[in-house]
């Protein structure tokens, strides 16, 4: 596999210049996190085809764009990868309405040719999506045993407007995938989110989607506040420290970000369905955990590896978590390094939805306020 990478800066350019130490021909896909008003100018996406003529150019809008241990807002991050023994198929599809994402997921899916798919790289548009429904698409209508990651793209706290990409200008509601093929590939995934319960399991109630109105059939933002305590006044940005933790097939949790309250219902909207008769939890946060559940995570991420180590690791973590670790922020993708090795190329971004299997395996979910850890490594 050969690697390299670059990061463009308003104040420096790129850095390293745009120049590929790797003949061109042998870079198949560039990996491109960041800024879309910078993708989306005039002669960017051409000097990038000059650099890398065979390349797929691959990416999306972010909250924060990771390069090796660095966090940064408002750059472009790219990493070229040639495999050596793996092909890539890509595919993209519209997402007209929310209602329509499980058909646009299904789509999507069907695109890429399903013989000798190994995994699945998503990237979808972030806020006019119900991401829920998106992968639970692409489970119906991927192949069994082909794995799927990826997450939903950011804008930052502006929350105004995301995009995807892929060998074109930056798109709004839209979702890109790329499939990867080869018996000598190998993808290990783990998300992890590091929330700490403070609270029994509680049945949902009443629900539509992603809106939770009743947990044992009383009001939830009630409920909520109640536990919240003094972090109630804050909502709904407090909650971004408090996510709810479900319980859904086979007793496998994933956990879900609070987007909004509505006084009036009652209710609270997160970002992915919050479906009746699961059972949830509230969590609550500290750095210290969080960043322990970083680390787990790209242990994790190497089981897959059957025993090779990684050699590229795509990093998606929630806008969520950068809320609570701050300044300390770096110090979740420094334990993916102390995880992971030297050896390991990593880039990645803050986003406002993760996709990966649940631990324990299993298809593919969204998930919110986790630390998603893709790593490829070739045999």
């Amino acid at each position: 596999m050969k690697i390299e990478q670059a990061q463009w800066t308003a104040e420096k350019g790129w850095q390293p210049a745009l120049a590929s130490k790797i003949p061109g021909d042998s870079i198949q896909v560039v990996f491109l996190f960041g800024n879309a008003k910078l993708v989306g100018r005039d002669g960017f996406l051409d000097d990038l085809r000059r650099a890398y003529p065979k390349a797929r150019i691959f990416g999306c809008s972010t909250a924060g764009e990771i390069q090796n241990t660095t966090v940064r807002d408002d750059t472009i991050a790219l990493t070229a990868v040639g495999f050596e023994h793996t092909r890539m198929a890509a595919a993209r599809v519209r997402i007209e309405d929310p209602d329509r994402s499980f058909k646009a997921g299904e789509a999507l899916a069907r695109q890429l040719p399903a013989a000798g798919l190994r995994h699945v790289f998503v990237l979808s548009e972030g806020l006019k999506v119900n991401a829920s429904e998106l992968v639970n698409g692409i489970n119906f209508a991927l192949p069994t045993g082909v794995t799927t990651s990826g997450g939903c793209a950011g804008d930052g706290n502006r929350l105004q407007t995301t995009t995807v990409w892929c060998d074109g200008p930056p798109e709004e509601s839209s979702a890109v995938a790329l499939g990867f093929y080869g018996d000598r590939l190998q993808v290990g995934i783990s998300a992890i989110g590091g929330w700490k319960p403070f609270g029994p399991d509680r049945l949902i109630t009443k629900s539509r989607q992603n809106i939770l109105y009743e947990i044992d059939n009383q009001p939830a933002l009630a409920l909520y506040k109640e536990y919240l305590g003094k972090y109630a006044e804050g909502l709904p940005a407090t909650g971004l420290m408090f996510p709810l933790e479900l319980s859904i097939r086979n007793r496998q949790r994933v956990l879900r970000a609070l987007l909004a309250v509505d006084e009036k219902e009652q209710s609270i909207t997160f970002a992915g369905n919050v479906p009746e008769g699961a059972y949830a939890r509230f969590m609550v946060g500290h750095i210290e955990d969080l960043i322990e559940g970083t680390l787990v995570a790209a242990r994790q991420s190497m089981a897959g590896l059957n025993p090779g180590v990684p050699q590229f690791s795509i990093l998606v973590s929630c806008n969520g978590r950068r809320f609570v670790l701050k300044q300390r922020i770096e110090e979740e993708v420094e334990a993916v390094r102390e995880a992971l090795g030297q050896q390991a190329v990593l880039t990645g971004f803050y986003s406002y939805g993760e996709i990966a299997p649940p631990e324990g395996g299993g298809a593919a979910e969204l998930h919110n306020e986790t630390m998603t850890v893709t790593s490829f490594s070739e045999t």
